[in-house]
């Protein structure tokens, strides 16, 4: 994975470091820390997983003083196992600590998305089935819990509204059925637009088909022999996604399916903090 310019992960970055010394800076630090000294930290993960926010950590210690020494070990998307050191940071320790917590929390967040990700493509293993995201993220931190998805081998789903058309269930409602929405979203899609149709049943599955206009169908909560005759129905003329209630003990099955995606908002707004350490 390429990683994204640093100068688009800054203003995020930036933010929480603001957010965590503002309005006067660090008082324990500069407290009792003398003047000039240095220090060697290593960042030590305490358990295993699919590292994700190394950058991020990294532009954190940065942004705090350009003059640290950084030295990764790792880089975004290798494994990494307890006890590992990821990452070395030299130079003024009162600047390793001002920015400690900020490059924690988000090497943290970042690679727990990351090994809950990887444990997910896992169960898909043997199949064409693809793992996505959703947009259920932390506000103001898309990008990077989108990034730490695909670190952990999985694939972005749309970043925002303005992406592609999603048709779900209340828009049908509103906008008065199936057939009202597809025409509606063919006559206002550009040339480079997709349209996705979210369906909860095999015979909103089948009308769908019938209009033709959807690139996509979400195949909304259905359990697993639904899903299975959905995709016999569909044969192979529109692309499938299931959605909802996909839990990890589930993929495996629902895979096996043949769906070409299973999106879960779990990635991103249910996995667990990754424990790092930073030891001096």
């Amino acid at each position: 994975m390429t990683p994204l310019p640093d100068f688009m992960l800054e203003p995020l970055v930036r933010s929480a470091l603001a957010e965590d010394l503002a309005p006067m800076g660090d008082v324990t630090t500069r407290a009792v820390i003398p003047a000039g000294k240095t220090y060697a930290a290593k960042l030590n993960a305490r358990g295993a997983g699919v590292t994700s926010g190394m950058q991020v950590a990294a532009l954190a210690f940065r942004l705090v003083d350009p003059g640290l020494r950084i030295d990764p070990h790792v880089t975004d998307g290798e494994r990494c196992t307890t006890g590992q050191c990821l990452m070395t940071i030299s130079g003024a320790a009162a600047s390793i600590l001002m920015a400690e917590r900020v490059a924690l929390n988000f090497a943290g967040r970042m690679t727990g998305i990351a090994t809950l990700t990887a444990g997910f493509v896992a169960e898909t293993r043997g199949t064409q089935t693809r793992i996505t995201c959703t947009r259920k993220t932390t506000p103001g931190l898309r990008v990077v819990e989108k990034l730490a998805v695909t670190h952990g081998g999985g694939h972005n789903h749309r970043f925002g509204l303005s992406d592609a058309i999603l048709i779900k269930d209340n828009h049908i409602a509103a906008a008065g059925g199936i057939r009202a929405v597809l025409e509606a979203a063919k006559a206002a899609r550009s040339h480079m637009m997709r349209v996705e149709l979210e369906v909860d049943s095999l015979d909103q599955l089948e009308e769908a088909l019938g209009i033709g206009g959807a690139d996509v169908i979400l195949l909304d909560n259905m359990d697993t022999p639904t899903l299975r005759a959905a995709v016999a129905l569909a044969n192979k003329r529109v692309v499938l996604e299931a959605s909802g209630n996909m839990r990890l003990e589930r993929i495996a099955e629902v895979a096996a399916t043949g769906v070409d995606y299973i999106s879960s908002g779990a990635l991103t707004h249910s996995a667990p903090n990754f424990d790092f350490g930073l030891d001096f």
